[in-house]
């Protein structure tokens, strides 16, 4: 599976506005499975460094347990709803799914307030805009997998 940078490389313009709407938000949400099977949703902060989409747990979390147990996760960016008459402006959303990668242990950071816990890398399957066509009339679901790349689809 391909790390963002290997997305970027493929379809530089998509990701660029998949950067865009994630950074748009410093809280994303991200989905993981419990021990049960049953559906976790959490909040989450992410970045994109080095060519790699990372993101954390802090120490004793849930959602860390989670992804070592079973590693698949949605990631979605934050969310703002399109304005009532302005529905033409709405930028749209972004999500990612994969699986995470143990990368290490993270230490307490006094300046950024960080606490101890683990970093994860994602390692990509999905990525996913939704947004609306030009003139706010139609649903357009732009996805991208490495099996089968960029696809758009429209929707009533």
């Amino acid at each position: 599976m391909p790390a963002w940078q290997a997305i970027e490389k493929a379809e530089p313009e998509f990701v660029g506005r998949v950067r865009s709407l994630f950074d748009a938000g410093r809280h994303k949400t991200i989905a993981t499975s419990r021990a049960d099977g049953s559906p976790r949703i959490s909040g989450i902060e992410c970045e994109f460094t080095d060519g790699d989409l990372r993101f954390g747990s802090m120490t004793g979390a849930r959602k860390g347990a989670d992804l070592k147990r079973d590693p698949r996760f949605a990631l979605h960016g934050p969310t703002f709803h399109p304005e009532e008459g302005n529905e033409k402006d709405w930028p749209g959303e972004a999500k990612i799914a994969g699986r995470a990668l143990p990368a290490g242990p993270l230490t307490a950071d006094e300046v950024s307030d960080q606490p101890d816990g683990e970093m994860f890398i994602a390692d990509i399957t999905e990525v996913v805009i939704t947004a609306l066509n030009a003139d706010a009339t139609r649903l357009v679901v732009e996805s991208w997998t490495p099996e089968r790349g960029l696809r758009t689809v429209e929707r009533d």
